[in-house]
């Protein structure tokens, strides 16, 4: 069943204008008035719903009932990811969104070689809730996950956080499978550097501003794939994979 986001708020029985995106992708598929789809508004839950109308800028369809579906993890884990270079950004989110992170939060450390201000800025930033969003429609989510802008490290590390900070790092003598295992399921934000990983400075500072520093395993992961092997072990440890 062809699954699309629409921002709505939606309700059994509405008339809805699709998105221009979702309009150009079912002329593209050839869908015919009359097709079943599923929507869903990110407020929680999918509709069932039929194509009224199908042209080549413009769609609409008639929404039938509301699907009480969620397929979030039972606890809440932000990233806060350091700028990677190149799509490398982009892979992470799709893969982080699949696995179940309820929010996003890029940061600007020192070893970053991206940097991103201004309208370079927001224009990242939507093409990153595009991202979320074609990851939730193809993965089934019903909420789309916290996209924060962009923020430097240091100004991020002095907010509060209401839940644990778990800094990753190679050199970290604790493991995250301990730490899941002796505390069981919670909120947490996972932190992880960008290539090269966070400075030495920027780790002793972590660690005094009360993160936990924990390791993944015996080898050195690339950005790409430290926050998502930390996803799916503790999608393993704690349910929800």
């Amino acid at each position: 069943m062809p699954r699309f986001y629409c921002p709505g708020p939606l309700a059994a029985g509405a008339s809805v204008d699709l998105p221009d995106s979702v309009a150009h992708h079912l002329h593209v598929v050839r869908m015919q008035p009359g097709d079943a789809l599923t929507l869903f508004d990110g407020r929680g839950g999918q509709y069932a719903a039929l194509l009224a109308e199908i042209g080549k800028k413009r769609a609409s369809a008639t929404v039938l009932a509301h699907e009480a579906v969620e397929v979030e993890l039972p606890y809440a884990v932000t990233l806060a990811q350091g700028l990677p270079e190149g799509s490398k950004m982009d892979w992470i989110i799709e893969k982080a969104i699949e696995l179940g992170v309820a929010r996003i939060e890029p940061l600007a450390a020192r070893r970053s070689v991206v940097r991103l201000s201004g309208e370079r800025a927001e224009k990242r930033h939507a093409h990153w809730q595009g991202v979320i969003v074609a990851a939730s429609e193809q993965c089934g989510r019903n909420r789309l996950a916290g996209l924060a802008p962009v923020a430097e490290f240091g100004r991020w590390l002095a907010a509060p956080s209401p839940a644990p900070r778990i800094l990753l790092s190679p050199r970290a003598e604790s493991s995250l499978a301990q730490w899941a295992q002796a505390g069981g399921p919670q909120a947490l934000t996972l932190m992880v550097g960008p290539e090269g990983g966070f400075t030495a400075e920027e780790e002793d500072a972590a660690v005094a501003a009360g993160a936990i520093a924990l390791s993944i395993g015996p080898r050195v992961l690339r950005t790409e794939t430290a926050a998502l092997a930390a996803l799916a072990m503790l999608g393993g440890l704690w349910g929800g994979m």
